[in-house]
């Protein structure tokens, strides 16, 4: 793996002159220090900002359930102008996700483009992830849809001007069950393949044998209940094909991806995880699986167009050796091309038998999501964890640093829905994303309406009242629209709590391009505060730690330190903290019992204080009240005595 490791657990007492060389500068109360020195300081720190262009600059207030595009509207690639990529620029935003921008099956109907029938769909609008022409765009964006790649060409410049990189969805493990491309008809998936087996290395996809469950053709689909449906898709009235989520039925269920189909990268999924008969990165493509060579041609396709990078959805469910060969490929067409993956390890459908989440940094990606912190945070209000959980995660080799790490996205629920996250509202993202972003130095991203708590509350259509922005309808977003604000995209409409609330997020944004959080090192505080009570301790608790999390965050080129300090709980003003730095984090931050640090607040109030260092081991620095749902990033800065 590239890079190197976070503080990790190690037995020994000194380091080499060799350990030196590759990083690793010496030990601390039984934890290796390594410093990256392949980190630059010119290299800026990925933030994302992810947006899906359908609901992004729809201003249609009738959110009418289950409506159609006439009806609620639809956001457009114009929308992205150039006062909106400024406004998102300033927020500190180095990317822009332009989540789901590709032909998907649909309900919509255009000229030379016919609706897709209802039983294949999820949603009237359909789901960004179930393509229907993986070289095309969605027709629904354009304002003239017969020029609509022509039109996501001119954001596409619109973005470089405005100094975002762009990245888009890459799909590798199913398409819809109607594809079909019209711009290159050639690299239609499963045009050639033989139908009367259910795996062949060349095949694009997986097909059903009349003795697997569900009673043999036609397809059934769990749709016969629902509004328009059969249940029945015709072009798959006398074969079938396993569903996107490896579901081998003739009948799969309504919890299925019943409406995409498996692809095959010359693997047969129920053989079990071990790809290693697969090319390697160096195969001439003439030697590899088809779907490999049709995937090459997507990658290139998009970063001709130009594309920067790419979010690879479910990147676990896909051979380590494809992306191994499609990433180098990639690479060499642009040195810079980004990718970073969905993926999760406690999927039994992933492809490798190690830490799925290593093995795809290892083929190649440049992040990973980090969907184990995340489901930690969201257990302090749904499921009696402790924010002391969060040190497990903390000591877990290259992929630390290399996580990209999001407190929401399309996936997941929105933090001011007001049924998850305790109800708190939208002020639960503070602590929760200043942790998330400020542990590591690898990508940070921001789901478009977090930063202004957009709730995603009552129900939309297909997905229900799920706490989830729908990506299956047309829709709009109620409290987004207040900063869009007719188009001025000013915030001219928000309410002042929710002016304060992105105010705060382009500042933490900012602040983590500084040095300690670019490319420093991470030291957790509170395994040496449990036994402290000025830790944070609400009511009779007898240990500490529970709703308060601390760390610091060190860069040894420039010597910047930064404390952040987060109070989770919803209601509690935690006072009287005092936090306890032992002797040997202060001897890694080179920091002497003669010398006395100045801490000054920097993401909130400009709160300054000094204290003795040889006081902190045991005294602690004590801090003002933390409000409840609040953070803190406390720069210390030396200064001898």
């Amino acid at each position: 793996m590239s890079g190197s490791s976070p503080i990790r657990r190690q037995a020994a007492s000194g380091a080499t002159e060799s350990d030196r060389a590759r990083g690793r500068i010496g030990f601390v109360a039984g934890f290796t220090i390594w410093l990256d020195t392949t980190v630059t300081s010119d290299q800026a720190r990925p933030v994302i900002y992810q947006v899906l262009p359908r609901l992004f600059g729809n201003l249609c207030t009738t959110r009418k359930v289950n409506g159609t595009l006439a009806e609620n509207g639809c956001g457009k690639f114009r929308d992205f102008t150039a006062t909106a990529l400024s406004e998102i620029k300033a927020m500190g935003f180095t990317h822009l996700w332009l989540t789901g921008i590709h032909e998907q099956a649909s309900g919509t109907s255009y000229p030379q483009r016919p609706a897709d029938p209802p039983d294949i769909l999820k949603g009237i609008a359909g789901s960004p992830y179930a393509i229907r022409d993986y070289f095309d765009v969605c027709p629904d964006y354009a304002v003239q849809p017969g020029k609509r790649l022509a039109e996501f060409k001119n954001l596409l410049g619109r973005c470089k001007e405005a100094g975002l990189k762009v990245i888009v969805d890459f799909v590798p493990n199913h398409v819809a069950r109607s594809y079909g491309s019209d711009i290159r008809p050639g690299e239609t998936f499963g045009a050639d393949d033989d139908k009367s087996v259910f795996f062949d290395r060349n095949n694009h996809f997986y097909y059903l044998r009349s003795s697997d469950p569900g009673g043999g053709p036609p397809l059934k689909l769990p749709t016969s209940s629902m509004p328009g449906c059969s249940g029945l898709f015709a072009p798959e009235s006398g074969f079938g094909r396993v569903t996107g989520n490896n579901s081998i039925t003739w009948s799969p269920g309504r919890s299925d991806w019943y409406e995409t189909v498996k692809l095959n990268y010359g693997h047969d999924f129920t053989t079990g995880p071990d790809t290693s008969h697969l090319p390697g990165p160096e195969t001439p493509v003439a030697d590899v699986p088809k779907t490999w060579r049709t995937m090459d041609s997507i990658l290139a396709y998009w970063q001709d167009l130009g594309v920067d990078g790419f979010r690879a959805d479910m990147a676990h469910m896909i051979p380590m050796e494809f992306w191994a060969w499609s990433i180098h490929r990639a690479r060499q067409r642009d040195p810079d091309a980004f990718f970073t993956a969905e993926a999760y390890d406690n999927d039994p459908a992933k492809l490798t038998t190690g830490h799925v989440l290593d093995a795809l940094l290892a083929a190649g990606f440049d992040a990973v999501y980090d969907d184990p912190v995340y489901d930690i945070l969201e257990g302090l209000y749904d499921s009696g964890k402790w924010a002391n959980d969060l040190d497990a995660l903390t000591f877990t080799g290259d992929r630390f640093h290399r996580s990209l790490r999001y407190a929401e996205n399309h996936d997941e629920v929105r933090l001011a829905s007001p049924r998850e996250w305790g109800g708190l509202g939208m002020d639960v993202g503070r602590p929760v994303t200043a942790v998330l972003f400020g542990m590591g130095r690898g990508p940070l991203m921001l789901y478009s309406g977090q930063e202004v708590g957009e709730p995603a509350a009552g129900p939309e259509g297909f997905g229900g009242d799920d706490a989830r922005t729908t990506i299956f309808d047309y829709w709009s977003m109620p409290e987004f629209q207040k900063w869009v604000n007719e188009g001025k995209f000013d915030g001219g409409g928000l309410e002042e709590r929710q002016r304060n609330l992105r105010e705060w997020y382009g500042k933490l944004v900012r602040l983590m391009q500084e040095p300690a959080f670019a490319r420093g090192n991470f030291y957790g505080l509170n395994h040496a505060n449990k036994e402290n009570p000025g830790f944070g301790r609400v009511g009779d608790e007898a240990a500490s730690g529970h709703w308060l999390y601390a760390y610091l965050r060190h860069d040894w080129q420039s010597r910047q330190t930064f404390l952040m300090v987060a109070n989770f709980h919803g209601t509690e003003t935690l006072t009287d903290v005092q936090i306890q730095i032992p002797a040997d984090a202060l001897g890694w931050l080179g920091v002497t019992k003669n010398e006395t640090p100045l801490f000054t607040e920097r993401l909130e109030d400009g709160w300054t204080f000094s204290v003795p260092a040889a006081e902190l081991p045991t005294q602690g620095i004590a801090l003002p009240p933390l409000p409840p749902l609040s953070a803190r990033a406390i720069e210390i800065v030396k200064v001898p005595s």
